[in-house]
């Protein structure tokens, strides 16, 4: 099964998002679903149903280490010409450290990349038709060079102004992903949720 470890955004964070980008939705792009939206901080790839409990356990521990932070989703991005993203406000030192534990618990449990890149806090909002990349990607890497995908400047320019509710970003959720059909988002299903209970 495809897992990966997040934070959710709260209801009224995800309704005045979704209200501002049905200001800019059209048939170019796919867009994501708003009940999907989420906070990825690390992605395990296909886990073994043996190895589940393990990184179950692991990142219940890792939740346990970390405080709850405040955050919102504000501004815009996009990786190359795929992946149309919103941007994430916040305590970054906080939300980097908790995504390298997350990825630890996954590399300790055998699952997962040691992928050191620059972590960056984002929504994805929408990816360019012909990008099959339907996942919990922590990164996205588009084509900067050009080829293939879709002008997103157009889009990330209207959105940057953006700017939603505080909310307090208190627990992690392990999910797993259900590939979509033709024309439709993958569908993620909560398998646990873990409170950051750590002192700041």
């Amino acid at each position: 099964m495809r897992l990966f470890a997040a934070i959710e955004p709260s209801p009224e964070a995800v309704a005045q998002l979704a209200a501002a980008v049905d200001g800019v939705r059209d048939d170019v792009l796919r867009w994501s679903d708003p009940a999907g939206w989420h906070l990825t901080l690390a992605f395990y790839g296909e886990v073994g149903v043996d190895q589940v409990d393990e990184l179950t356990e692991r990142l219940a521990r890792a939740a346990r280490r970390h405080p709850a932070t405040r955050a919102r989703i504000a501004g815009a991005g996009r990786f190359g010409r795929t992946v149309l993203w919103a941007g994430i406000d916040g305590d970054g030192a906080a939300l980097r450290a908790l995504a390298g534990s997350a990825g630890a618990a996954g590399r300790r449990t055998g699952v997962g990349t040691d992928d050191r890149q620059r972590f960056r806090p984002h929504v994805t909002l929408a990816r360019a038709r012909g990008d099959a990349r339907g996942r919990g990607d922590v990164r996205g890497r588009g084509d900067a060079r050009g080829r293939g995908g879709a002008d997103l400047r157009p889009y990330v320019a209207r959105l940057a102004s953006y700017a939603g509710p505080w909310w307090d970003a208190g627990a992690v959720t392990l999910f797993r992903s259900h590939p979509g059909g033709p024309g439709h988002s993958p569908r993620y299903e909560p398998l646990a949720r873990f409170a950051l209970t750590g002192r700041r």
